[in-house]
């Protein structure tokens, strides 16, 4: 259970005799608030219309080093030149 406790005026420590008013000062949150909260996993992030799905692909060596040594965020790279390569050629079907 959380409780709201006024402070002195005076100092800057709680007087735990005297519960605050609601909304008169901030919150005290107390570790069983803050488990009753919190959701165990992975945080939830914004869902895209298309996700991303993992696969493995099997590439030369001087492709796999061209594109790493671009830096980071490679593997979107080589997604994109791959989406421009679909819109001039058809893949054999």
């Amino acid at each position: 259970m959380a409780y709201y406790y006024r402070f002195s005026q005076s100092s800057s420590t709680r007087n735990d005799e005297e519960p605050a008013q609601s909304g008169e000062f901030a919150r005290v949150h107390t570790p069983a608030d803050i488990a009753a909260r919190r959701k165990a996993g992975r945080p939830v992030g914004t869902l895209k219309a298309a996700p991303k799905q993992a696969t493995t692909i099997r590439l030369s060596p001087e492709v796999m080093a061209a594109f790493k040594a671009t830096g980071k965020g490679w593997q979107t790279r080589i997604d994109a030149a791959l989406k421009d390569w679909l819109q001039t050629h058809s893949p054999a079907q």
